[in-house]
């Protein structure tokens, strides 16, 4: 409670602060509107079901796109952890991938995919996958190999080793490369909806830009941090709660 308020107690200091650099008319109107416009470009994108619509796409594309990352990336990541050859060869590979913004997996989508679907999710996938993954084998490194000698000794192996005493140990950095992910996978997300015609937030920013309808922009921009804001909260936060009460393992930073 005590953060919320805190939080809540800065973003009106930062409101109050941008009303009054308005106030003062710095900029022009249509270069930097004010709160309330911003605030009516928001309310009337959602009383004109525009917002919901460009929501409802951009939250189904990351479902799918971010869901994918999470299944090959663990795998992966465990896959990687498991061999010296895999760690010394793919996980080179998959250092130097992560290096690429998301944004450079667009022009290949393009040709691959054409102006598709497909080429979207391609871009969410490729934006995700790796942070995933690299945060997956990172875990799995990390467990201590006492907590491993304990289970073999106590007669677990296997599939068994794995759910007992491999899984829980890397829980941290797997969480940690899961919220990660979704980070990456949301901002690849907007970014290629701003350059494919389709609906979605990120086109609803474009069209501001096109419209030169600043207020717009802004809104579809508050639009995406809350979005943000909320999956941490409730997704990740919740997850991280369960997995202290369940195994007992610290809160990651």
């Amino acid at each position: 409670m005590k953060r919320t308020i805190r939080q809540l107690a800065l973003y009106l200091w930062l409101i109050a602060i941008w009303q009054t650099l308005s106030d003062l008319k710095l900029w022009p109107p249509y270069l930097v509107p004010t709160p309330v416009s911003v605030w009516e470009a928001l309310r009337f994108g959602f009383s004109d079901q525009t917002f919901w619509v460009g929501l409802t796409v951009s939250m189904k594309r990351i479902a799918i796109g971010y869901g994918l990352s999470v299944v090959f990336g663990i795998a992966l990541g465990f896959m990687i952890s498991s061999s010296a050859f895999l760690r010394d060869t793919l996980g080179g590979l998959v250092l130097s991938l992560q290096s690429l913004p998301s944004i450079c997996w667009l022009p290949l989508a393009v040709l691959w995919f054409g102006l598709t679907e497909t080429a979207i999710l391609f871009v969410v996938l490729m934006g995700s996958v790796l942070a995933v993954t690299i945060n997956t084998e990172s875990g799995v490194a990390h467990v201590p190999k006492l907590y491993l000698m304990a289970g073999r000794n106590l007669g677990a192996s296997g599939l068994r080793l794995f759910w007992h005493v491999m899984l829980p140990a890397s829980l941290p950095h797997l969480l940690a490369g899961l919220k990660q992910g979704w980070a990456f996978a949301w901002r690849s997300l907007i970014s290629g909806e701003m350059i494919f015609v389709s609906l979605g937030l990120g086109h609803l920013l474009m069209m501001g830009r096109d419209l030169n309808d600043m207020s717009q922009v802004m809104a579809v921009m508050a639009l995406i941090m809350a979005i943000g804001q909320i999956v941490d909260r409730v997704v990740f936060e919740t997850l991280e709660n369960r997995i202290r009460r369940k195994w007992g393992v610290a809160r990651t930073a």
